[in-house]
């Protein structure tokens, strides 16, 4: 799957030395010579999620013309496409932020670029590469508006969109009720799933072959088990228990990061002892990294 460029900066991938070794566990995931690799994926779905846009309530007209613009991308093969370019091998497109001014017609995209292959950056500038990115660029265009990209804190996208400070959230947002607080959510576009990341030599999943004996393994940690995750996210949701998302929590305890990238470097240095992540920047990080001599 995705052979596009890495983010390797934020991963702080210069502190690593691993060897590269690809190969296929029992169960799927990214496994076999487990010892040479600094992480590996567990590739067994652990929930079943929707991502949506989240819009602004006070602009019902917006909702509309977002849906309208998600079924149609979704008939002509436009979403297919955009999705083929990162997960399929192909040549993502740059797409460019202008600053926002409130004298001009914008539409204003609170985003966390800090999620690979959704939203992401390759420098300080502002450029942005993504699903949710380049979905954004072909919105802005249908509505004849100039697009502006706020990147932020994942925690405080929603937030933004409910102070109508922003329009619309695109930053793989998991459709919840604690979202609906904030945003009035559009049509799914995409569905996805959380997913366990460990280092290279824990072999306590390798036997797993289905999400309920990965969650019978979770559901027997410690307290004295630290998994980490993006804070706001899903992952730490299912980690922590939500009774909106149907998730019961484990008796580890949960630690919040920026980013899951971050999560995952700590885990490596010894500071956590799992990552629970969305299975698409959970799939990127493993690859980065483990690509590092």
């Amino acid at each position: 799957m995705r052979k596009f460029k890495r983010i390797v900066a934020i991963l702080a991938a210069a502190a690593l030395s691993v060897t590269v070794m690809a190969g296929c566990s029992s169960n799927g995931g990214t496994s076999g010579g487990s010892d040479a690799q600094a992480v590996k994926m567990i590739n067994i779905p652990l929930t079943n999620e929707e991502y949506a846009f989240g819009v602004d309530k006070d602009q019902p007209e917006l909702l509309e013309e977002v849906n309208a613009f998600i079924a149609d991308i979704k008939s002509d093969g436009t979403l297919e496409e955009i999705l083929n370019k990162y997960f399929e091998g192909g040549t993502p497109e740059a797409v460019v932020s202008a600053e926002l001014d409130t004298s001009k017609d914008q539409l204003v995209v609170a985003t966390n670029a800090a999620f690979e292959p959704f939203e992401y950056t390759l420098s300080t500038g502002n450029e942005y590469y993504g699903v949710d990115m380049e979905l954004a660029k072909l919105l802005a265009e249908r509505l004849n508006k100039e697009l502006v990209i706020q990147n932020m804190n994942f925690d405080a996208v929603c937030l933004s969109v409910g102070q109508h400070q922003c329009d619309i959230a695109m930053a793989g947002l998991t459709v919840s009720p604690a979202r609906e607080e904030y945003v009035q959510f559009s049509d799914s576009y995409y569905n996805a799933s959380q997913v366990v990341i460990t280092r290279g030599d824990d072999t306590t999943f390798d036997s797993c072959t289905t999400a309920e004996e990965v969650e019978e393994i979770l559901q027997g940690l410690g307290s004295d088990v630290l998994i980490g995750s993006q804070t706001g996210t899903t992952g730490q949701f299912y980690v922590d228990g939500d009774e909106d998302l149907g998730f019961t929590g484990l008796t580890a305890q949960s630690r919040g990061y920026q980013s899951a990238s971050l999560a995952v470097q700590d885990m490596i240095n010894g500071n956590i002892d799992y990552v629970i992540v969305d299975i698409a920047p959970a799939e990127k990080i493993t690859e980065a990294i483990n690509a590092v001599a």
